[in-house]
Protein backbone atom coordinates (compact mmCIF):
# COMPACT_ATOMS: atom_id res chain seq x y z
CA UNK A 1 0.00 0.00 0.00
CA UNK A 2 3.04 2.07 -0.06
CA UNK A 3 2.71 4.67 -2.33
CA UNK A 4 4.80 5.39 -5.27
CA UNK A 5 7.65 7.93 -5.23
CA UNK A 6 7.81 10.77 -7.57
CA UNK A 7 10.64 12.38 -9.09
CA UNK A 8 11.76 16.24 -8.70
CA UNK A 9 9.83 16.17 -12.52
CA UNK A 10 6.65 14.45 -12.07
CA UNK A 11 6.08 15.34 -7.92
CA UNK A 12 3.63 17.46 -7.07
CA UNK A 13 2.26 18.87 -3.32
CA UNK A 14 -0.42 20.55 -2.17
CA UNK A 15 -0.42 24.14 -2.27
CA UNK A 16 1.16 26.10 0.57
CA UNK A 17 -0.98 28.53 1.94
CA UNK A 18 -0.78 31.66 0.57
CA UNK A 19 0.25 33.82 3.04
CA UNK A 20 2.94 31.80 4.85
CA UNK A 21 4.88 30.28 1.54
CA UNK A 22 7.29 32.84 1.41
CA UNK A 23 8.37 33.20 4.84
CA UNK A 24 10.28 30.40 7.44
CA UNK A 25 13.24 27.88 6.18
CA UNK A 26 12.48 25.21 3.69
CA UNK A 27 13.53 21.95 4.91
CA UNK A 28 13.62 18.03 4.39
CA UNK A 29 13.34 14.58 5.89
CA UNK A 30 13.16 11.24 5.77
CA UNK A 31 11.10 8.83 7.82
CA UNK A 32 12.10 5.08 7.74
CA UNK A 33 9.19 2.26 9.20
CA UNK A 34 10.46 -1.00 10.65
CA UNK A 35 7.26 -2.36 10.87
CA UNK A 36 6.27 -2.67 7.67
CA UNK A 37 3.08 -4.56 7.58
CA UNK A 38 1.05 -1.52 9.18
CA UNK A 39 2.31 0.70 5.89
CA UNK A 40 -1.02 0.41 4.60
CA UNK A 41 -2.96 1.53 7.74
CA UNK A 42 -0.41 3.99 8.07
CA UNK A 43 -0.73 5.73 4.69
CA UNK A 44 -4.92 5.18 4.19
CA UNK A 45 -6.95 3.81 1.33
CA UNK A 46 -5.39 5.68 -1.74
CA UNK A 47 -2.79 7.54 0.50
CA UNK A 48 -5.77 9.01 2.63
CA UNK A 49 -3.77 9.93 5.76
CA UNK A 50 -1.06 11.44 3.61
CA UNK A 51 -2.74 13.69 1.58
CA UNK A 52 -4.64 15.22 4.76
CA UNK A 53 -1.49 16.07 6.34
CA UNK A 54 -0.27 17.16 3.38
CA UNK A 55 -3.79 19.50 3.24
CA UNK A 56 -3.46 20.80 6.98
CA UNK A 57 0.30 21.04 7.41
CA UNK A 58 1.07 22.54 3.63
CA UNK A 59 3.27 19.87 3.08
CA UNK A 60 4.75 17.35 0.18
CA UNK A 61 4.98 13.74 1.62
CA UNK A 62 6.33 11.43 -1.00
CA UNK A 63 6.88 7.84 -0.29
CA UNK A 64 8.83 4.32 -1.05
CA UNK A 65 8.98 1.51 0.44
CA UNK A 66 9.20 2.11 4.08
CA UNK A 67 10.65 5.39 3.76
CA UNK A 68 8.61 8.47 4.05
CA UNK A 69 10.22 12.03 2.79
CA UNK A 70 8.49 15.24 3.93
CA UNK A 71 9.51 18.47 2.14
CA UNK A 72 8.09 21.93 3.51
CA UNK A 73 8.26 24.90 5.67
CA UNK A 74 10.66 23.96 8.29
CA UNK A 75 7.97 23.81 11.15
CA UNK A 76 5.45 22.44 8.83
CA UNK A 77 8.01 19.13 8.12
CA UNK A 78 8.59 18.59 11.51
CA UNK A 79 4.98 18.13 12.63
CA UNK A 80 4.28 16.08 9.86
CA UNK A 81 6.76 14.30 10.89
CA UNK A 82 5.97 13.80 14.48
CA UNK A 83 1.74 12.92 13.42
CA UNK A 84 3.39 9.89 10.87
CA UNK A 85 5.84 9.13 13.95
CA UNK A 86 2.86 9.01 16.45
CA UNK A 87 0.52 7.38 13.86
CA UNK A 88 2.60 4.67 13.33
CA UNK A 89 3.14 4.05 17.36
CA UNK A 90 -0.53 3.58 17.43
CA UNK A 91 -1.08 1.00 14.84
CA UNK A 92 1.65 -0.64 16.19
CA UNK A 93 -0.04 -0.99 19.52
CA UNK A 94 -3.80 -1.82 17.85
CA UNK A 95 -5.05 1.17 17.91
CA UNK A 96 -7.61 2.26 15.14
CA UNK A 97 -6.50 5.24 13.22
CA UNK A 98 -8.89 7.67 11.11
CA UNK A 99 -8.97 11.31 9.86
CA UNK A 100 -9.91 12.23 13.19
CA UNK A 101 -7.37 10.87 15.18
CA UNK A 102 -5.30 12.71 12.69
CA UNK A 103 -6.96 15.63 13.50
CA UNK A 104 -6.31 15.37 16.79
CA UNK A 105 -2.81 14.57 16.68
CA UNK A 106 -1.91 18.13 14.22
CA UNK A 107 -3.32 19.96 16.74
CA UNK A 108 -1.29 18.49 19.15
CA UNK A 109 2.16 19.00 17.12
CA UNK A 110 2.53 22.92 17.58
CA UNK A 111 5.96 22.25 19.30
CA UNK A 112 7.54 19.88 17.14
CA UNK A 113 11.18 18.54 17.72
CA UNK A 114 13.23 19.90 14.99
CA UNK A 115 16.06 16.95 15.57
CA UNK A 116 17.07 15.33 11.71
CA UNK A 117 15.80 18.51 9.75
CA UNK A 118 17.72 19.52 6.92
CA UNK A 119 17.22 22.95 5.92
CA UNK A 120 18.24 25.00 2.66
CA UNK A 121 18.27 22.00 0.49
CA UNK A 122 14.76 21.10 -0.13
CA UNK A 123 12.97 22.55 -3.84
CA UNK A 124 9.54 24.20 -3.36
CA UNK A 125 7.49 20.89 -4.32
CA UNK A 126 4.99 21.96 -7.58
CA UNK A 127 0.93 22.36 -6.86
CA UNK A 128 -0.74 19.48 -6.88
CA UNK A 129 -4.55 18.33 -6.16
CA UNK A 130 -5.12 13.84 -5.49
CA UNK A 131 -8.45 12.75 -6.45
CA UNK A 132 -9.69 9.03 -6.31
CA UNK A 133 -9.42 9.59 -10.26
CA UNK A 134 -6.10 11.46 -10.89
CA UNK A 135 -3.83 13.95 -9.53
CA UNK A 136 -3.89 17.72 -11.20
CA UNK A 137 -0.96 20.03 -11.28
CA UNK A 138 -1.40 23.32 -12.83
CA UNK A 139 -1.28 24.04 -16.76
CA UNK A 140 -0.65 27.88 -16.41
CA UNK A 141 0.89 30.40 -13.78
CA UNK A 142 -2.56 31.74 -12.84
CA UNK A 143 -3.72 28.44 -12.43
CA UNK A 144 -1.11 27.56 -10.06
CA UNK A 145 -2.20 30.52 -7.73
CA UNK A 146 -5.68 29.64 -8.49
CA UNK A 147 -4.70 26.31 -6.68
CA UNK A 148 -2.69 28.25 -3.84
CA UNK A 149 -5.86 29.50 -2.86
CA UNK A 150 -8.05 26.87 -2.87
CA UNK A 151 -5.44 25.42 -0.52
CA UNK A 152 -5.53 28.09 1.88
CA UNK A 153 -8.62 30.85 1.67
CA UNK A 154 -11.83 30.53 3.16
CA UNK A 155 -13.80 32.83 0.12
CA UNK A 156 -12.49 32.33 -3.15
CA UNK A 157 -13.91 34.09 -6.38
CA UNK A 158 -12.45 32.72 -9.74
CA UNK A 159 -13.27 35.01 -12.47
CA UNK A 160 -12.61 34.19 -16.22
CA UNK A 161 -13.86 32.88 -19.26
CA UNK A 162 -15.01 29.27 -20.46
CA UNK A 163 -11.83 27.05 -20.41
CA UNK A 164 -9.43 28.21 -17.74
CA UNK A 165 -10.48 25.59 -15.18
CA UNK A 166 -12.45 27.87 -12.39
CA UNK A 167 -15.04 25.11 -11.72
CA UNK A 168 -12.87 21.94 -12.91
CA UNK A 169 -9.90 22.87 -10.07
CA UNK A 170 -12.48 23.44 -7.20
CA UNK A 171 -14.60 20.29 -7.24
CA UNK A 172 -10.99 18.52 -7.54
CA UNK A 173 -10.17 20.78 -4.44
CA UNK A 174 -13.66 19.90 -3.13
CA UNK A 175 -13.43 16.25 -3.89
CA UNK A 176 -9.71 15.47 -2.41
CA UNK A 177 -10.93 17.50 1.28
CA UNK A 178 -13.89 15.02 0.78
CA UNK A 179 -11.96 11.75 0.49
CA UNK A 180 -10.08 13.06 3.59
CA UNK A 181 -12.42 14.14 5.85
CA UNK A 182 -10.98 17.60 6.16
CA UNK A 183 -15.04 18.46 4.93
CA UNK A 184 -17.92 16.44 5.43
CA UNK A 185 -19.98 17.78 2.32
CA UNK A 186 -19.38 18.70 -0.86
CA UNK A 187 -22.42 21.26 -2.26
CA UNK A 188 -22.40 22.39 -5.82
CA UNK A 189 -24.68 25.14 -7.40
CA UNK A 190 -25.85 26.81 -9.84
CA UNK A 191 -28.36 29.73 -10.74
CA UNK A 192 -31.31 27.66 -13.48
CA UNK A 193 -31.04 30.72 -15.76
CA UNK A 194 -31.23 30.04 -19.74
CA UNK A 195 -28.27 31.20 -21.48
CA UNK A 196 -30.19 33.17 -24.01
CA UNK A 197 -32.80 30.47 -25.06
CA UNK A 198 -36.23 29.59 -23.79
CA UNK A 199 -36.52 26.12 -23.08
CA UNK A 200 -40.25 26.16 -21.91
CA UNK A 201 -41.50 23.98 -19.36
CA UNK A 202 -39.41 21.31 -18.91
CA UNK A 203 -41.13 17.35 -18.14
CA UNK A 204 -40.40 15.48 -15.40
CA UNK A 205 -40.02 15.94 -11.55
CA UNK A 206 -38.09 18.80 -10.20
CA UNK A 207 -34.62 16.48 -10.23
CA UNK A 208 -35.31 16.58 -13.48
CA UNK A 209 -36.08 20.04 -14.58
CA UNK A 210 -33.45 21.39 -13.14
CA UNK A 211 -30.19 18.31 -14.05
CA UNK A 212 -29.87 20.00 -17.52
CA UNK A 213 -28.55 23.29 -15.64
CA UNK A 214 -26.07 21.23 -13.72
CA UNK A 215 -24.56 18.84 -15.85
CA UNK A 216 -21.04 20.60 -16.08
CA UNK A 217 -21.15 19.72 -12.16
CA UNK A 218 -21.84 16.33 -12.58
CA UNK A 219 -19.13 15.87 -15.34
CA UNK A 220 -16.24 17.31 -13.47
CA UNK A 221 -17.37 15.00 -10.35
CA UNK A 222 -17.15 11.79 -12.53
CA UNK A 223 -14.21 13.18 -14.01
CA UNK A 224 -12.29 13.24 -10.41
CA UNK A 225 -14.16 9.85 -8.77
CA UNK A 226 -15.48 6.60 -9.91
CA UNK A 227 -18.92 6.68 -10.86
CA UNK A 228 -20.21 4.64 -8.25
CA UNK A 229 -18.34 6.10 -5.29
CA UNK A 230 -20.28 9.38 -6.97
CA UNK A 231 -23.44 7.83 -6.87
CA UNK A 232 -23.20 6.43 -3.93
CA UNK A 233 -22.08 9.66 -1.89
CA UNK A 234 -25.05 11.69 -3.77
CA UNK A 235 -27.84 9.05 -2.10
CA UNK A 236 -26.15 9.59 1.14
CA UNK A 237 -26.26 13.47 0.87
CA UNK A 238 -22.51 13.84 0.98
CA UNK A 239 -22.59 15.27 -2.64
CA UNK A 240 -25.50 17.81 -3.21
CA UNK A 241 -26.09 19.22 -6.44
CA UNK A 242 -28.83 22.21 -6.61
CA UNK A 243 -29.63 25.12 -7.94
CA UNK A 244 -28.86 28.22 -5.80
CA UNK A 245 -32.21 28.60 -5.05
CA UNK A 246 -32.18 25.40 -2.71
CA UNK A 247 -29.60 27.13 -0.20
CA UNK A 248 -31.92 30.18 1.05
CA UNK A 249 -32.49 29.26 4.84
CA UNK A 250 -29.52 26.79 5.46
CA UNK A 251 -26.23 27.20 7.46
CA UNK A 252 -23.73 25.09 5.21
CA UNK A 253 -20.81 23.86 8.23
CA UNK A 254 -18.11 21.67 7.34
CA UNK A 255 -18.82 21.94 3.82
CA UNK A 256 -16.68 22.57 0.37
CA UNK A 257 -19.60 24.59 -1.68
CA UNK A 258 -19.04 25.94 -4.77
CA UNK A 259 -21.44 28.22 -6.93
CA UNK A 260 -20.85 27.82 -10.78
CA UNK A 261 -22.07 30.55 -13.47
CA UNK A 262 -22.05 33.23 -10.63
CA UNK A 263 -22.59 35.56 -13.27
CA UNK A 264 -26.36 34.75 -13.24
CA UNK A 265 -26.77 35.20 -9.94
CA UNK A 266 -28.65 38.58 -8.90
CA UNK A 267 -27.24 40.76 -6.06
CA UNK A 268 -29.78 39.41 -3.24
CA UNK A 269 -29.08 35.42 -4.65
CA UNK A 270 -25.26 36.33 -3.72
CA UNK A 271 -26.10 38.18 -0.92
CA UNK A 272 -28.12 35.26 0.43
CA UNK A 273 -25.19 32.77 -0.81
CA UNK A 274 -22.59 34.10 0.58
CA UNK A 275 -24.67 34.51 4.11
CA UNK A 276 -24.92 30.96 4.38
CA UNK A 277 -21.13 30.46 5.25
CA UNK A 278 -20.57 28.31 8.28
CA UNK A 279 -17.86 26.86 10.13
CA UNK A 280 -15.46 24.33 9.13
CA UNK A 281 -16.25 25.39 5.82
CA UNK A 282 -14.85 26.73 2.03
CA UNK A 283 -16.56 28.57 -0.37
CA UNK A 284 -15.78 29.02 -4.26
CA UNK A 285 -17.74 31.08 -6.37
CA UNK A 286 -16.91 30.97 -10.44
CA UNK A 287 -18.34 33.18 -13.20
CA UNK A 288 -17.43 34.72 -16.52
CA UNK A 289 -18.47 38.52 -15.78
CA UNK A 290 -18.91 38.83 -19.53
CA UNK A 291 -21.03 36.15 -20.17
CA UNK A 292 -24.69 37.48 -18.17
CA UNK A 293 -27.83 35.92 -19.06
CA UNK A 294 -30.05 37.49 -16.28
CA UNK A 295 -33.55 37.80 -17.92
CA UNK A 296 -34.13 41.40 -18.14
CA UNK A 297 -30.81 43.34 -19.26
CA UNK A 298 -31.01 45.79 -16.26
CA UNK A 299 -30.15 43.93 -13.29
CA UNK A 300 -26.72 44.24 -12.11
CA UNK A 301 -24.71 40.68 -11.65
CA UNK A 302 -24.47 39.63 -8.26
CA UNK A 303 -20.80 38.35 -9.36
CA UNK A 304 -19.76 41.96 -10.35
CA UNK A 305 -21.55 43.53 -7.31
CA UNK A 306 -20.05 41.00 -4.72
CA UNK A 307 -16.32 41.25 -6.01
CA UNK A 308 -16.84 45.45 -6.14
CA UNK A 309 -17.69 44.65 -2.24
CA UNK A 310 -15.54 42.47 -0.95
CA UNK A 311 -12.16 42.77 -3.12
CA UNK A 312 -9.03 43.29 -0.22
CA UNK A 313 -11.66 41.72 2.46
CA UNK A 314 -9.74 39.59 4.76
CA UNK A 315 -9.86 35.65 3.83
CA UNK A 316 -11.43 36.62 0.76
CA UNK A 317 -9.02 35.70 -2.46
CA UNK A 318 -9.32 36.87 -5.94
CA UNK A 319 -8.27 35.18 -9.49
CA UNK A 320 -8.82 36.63 -12.59
CA UNK A 321 -7.90 34.29 -15.21
CA UNK A 322 -8.26 35.82 -19.16
CA UNK A 323 -8.11 34.16 -22.34
CA UNK A 324 -4.19 33.53 -21.83
CA UNK A 325 -5.38 30.93 -19.41
CA UNK A 326 -7.42 28.64 -21.50
CA UNK A 327 -6.34 24.97 -21.73
CA UNK A 328 -8.54 23.57 -23.98
CA UNK A 329 -7.75 23.40 -27.97
CA UNK A 330 -5.74 26.75 -28.51
CA UNK A 331 -8.46 27.55 -30.81
CA UNK A 332 -10.59 28.15 -27.99
CA UNK A 333 -8.04 30.53 -26.61
CA UNK A 334 -8.42 32.40 -29.70
CA UNK A 335 -12.13 32.53 -29.68
CA UNK A 336 -12.26 33.55 -26.57
CA UNK A 337 -9.56 36.58 -27.58
CA UNK A 338 -12.04 37.77 -30.67
CA UNK A 339 -15.09 37.79 -28.42
CA UNK A 340 -13.63 39.63 -25.11
CA UNK A 341 -13.93 43.35 -26.86
CA UNK A 342 -12.22 46.07 -24.89
CA UNK A 343 -14.79 46.02 -21.65
CA UNK A 344 -12.49 44.96 -18.53
CA UNK A 345 -13.74 42.53 -15.86
CA UNK A 346 -14.94 43.68 -12.67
Amino acid sequence: MARKAHSAEDSAAIAHPEDRRDHGRRARVEVEFDEQAVLGALFGEFDANLVQIENRLGVYIGARGNKVAIEGLEDDVARARDVLLKLHEKLLTGEEVDSGAIEALIAMSNEPMLDGIVTGEAKVPPIMIRTRRKTITPRSAMQGEYMRMLASRDVIFALGPAGTGKTYLAVAQAVSQLITGSVQRLILSRPAVEAGEKLGFLPGDMKEKVDPYLRPLYDALYDCMPPEQVERRLASGEIEIAPIAFMRGRTLADAFVILDEAQNTTREQMKMFLTRFGQGSRMVICGDPKQVDIPGGDRMSGLADAVGRLEGVDGIGMTRFTAADVVRHPIVGRIVEAYEGEDSPP
